[in-house]
Order: C-alpha cells, then structure tokens, then sequence
C-alpha cells in the first residue's frame, strides 16, 4: 500500500467513522460497525486505528478540525474584529441538529471516561476560546469593542453556545435558530460594548 493509497483511505473511513459516531453515537459505535458501513475488513481499520478509542478520537478530530479550519479563514482575514466577531458567532451558532453538534456533544460526554478522546477534545474547544479572544482583544485594542476581559468574554459567549447547542440537539425544536442566535448576538454585544445590531 502506498503512503497516498493509504491517507486516501484513512480520510475516507474518518468520513464514514464520523457518520457512523453521528447514528450510533460514541459509545455504541464498534471497529466492527464502522469496517462494515466502508465495506472495507476490520483488519483495514486496524491498520489505522490501534485501538477503538484510538478510532474514535480521530474521528473526533477530524470533524472538529473542519469546523477549525473555518474559524482560523475567519481569524486570519483582513477584515475588521467587529465584522470577524460577527462572522465567529455565526459559525459558532447552534443549528440544532447537525453531524458537527452531534459530534461535539457526544464527544463530551465520551471524553469523560476516555482520557484520549479527553486531552483531544479540551484542545480543540480551547482554540475557539483562544480564536474569540485574539478577536476581542484586537477589538479592545483598537477601540471598536469596550471589553476589559477579552478572555472572560470568549468564555462566557461560549458557553451560552455550547448550552444552548446542547439544548438544540438533544431536544429537537425546543427552540429555533433564529431565537438561539438573537441571544447569542445580544450576549456577545454586551460583553464587548457594541449594538446587537453590530453584529447582525
């Protein structure tokens, strides 16, 4: 097997993993489950994956990285901290039912008893508290937000995100996007000092 058969392959059972997570969920999802859905032997899998965990934690990562990657274009743009913030929290925004949210929230909770899927997950949460930050603080820094502490408000705009994800996806309906995003924008106007309406 070459090295690009072989991350052609790993890219594609990731994929499937991640779909075979979103169904089954963490703690139900076998080697065995995600061999048969790529139609592939477990052997394969296992010449990837050392481990269940190991699978899972990559499967983890690897839809996580996709929802990073977009907010690093947004981070690294030319545009101004208030039209980035504005463009965070929509990307940031909870959509109810979706592969990203199932996978984070199940990871969560999974990640309580899997020290792998643990380090990885505290990682990556930590970088879109460290995105929302470096925005608010170069904010501050030039004068369009009025914040004392752009890490406290990262933290706090996040975590009515992640609530209101978890609220969303495990009780479909329970409130709409539209709603769920108004609180979030009017939350994160507080705590930088500008209009919601900025933020639109």
């Amino acid at each position: 097997m070459t090295r690009r058969t072989a991350e052609l392959r790993l890219d594609a059972l990731l994929r499937i993993a991640a779909d075979v997570i979103v169904d089954r969920g963490f703690a139900r999802t076998r080697t065995a489950d995600v061999a048969a859905a790529a139609g592939v032997s477990p052997s394969l899998v296992y010449y990837h994956f050392p481990s269940k965990d190991a699978m899972l934690t990559q499967a983890f990562a690897y839809v996580a990285e996709q929802d990073l990657a977009q907010m690093q274009q947004v981070v690294d743009s030319s545009a101004k901290p208030v039209e980035k913030l504005a463009k965070l929290l929509k990307n940031l925004a909870p959509t109810g039912r979706s592969k990203s949210w199932a996978i984070w929230i199940d990871g969560w909770s999974e990640a309580m008893r899997v020290p792998e899927l643990e380090k990885v997950s505290r990682r990556m949460d930590l970088r879109w508290k460290e995105a929302l930050t470096e925005v608010i603080a170069a904010g501050a820094a030039d004068g369009s937000f009025a914040c004392d502490d752009p890490a406290g408000a990262a933290w706090r705009i996040n975590a009515l995100v992640d609530g209101l994800a978890v609220q969303m996806t495990v009780h479909a309906k329970v409130l709409s996007q539209r709603q769920a995003a108004e609180w979030v924008r009017l939350a994160a106007a507080r705590e930088v000092g500008v209009t919601p309406a900025a933020l639109a």
